[in-house]
């Protein structure tokens, strides 16, 4: 269940780092009783961007099969073996 709490208890900071670390869930913040802010832990939030950045590889590798823009693997594997040798 989602942790929603009032700006003013910001000034607990404490408080708050211990509910981002114990829940493991983001805290949403309100201002004048409307949706603000959100508050998570950097682990949390690291774990979000990996899967986001996942998410969008995967979403443009989807786009690039739909198109054509593939390569056979044994193609793509000596263009890369290729590569190294020149090292």
């Amino acid at each position: 269940m989602p942790h929603i709490i009032p700006i003013k208890d910001l000034k607990n900071t404490s408080e708050i780092s211990d509910l981002c670390h114990k829940t493991n869930e983001p805290i949403y913040i309100t201002k004048n009783g409307y949706g603000d802010m959100v508050i998570m832990s950097m682990e949390i939030f690291e774990n979000t961007m990996r899967q986001s950045s996942m998410y969008r590889d995967i979403e443009i590798s989807e786009n690039q099969m739909e198109n054509g823009q593939t390569k056979d693997a044994r193609a793509a594997l000596a263009e890369t073996d290729g590569l190294y040798r020149c090292f």
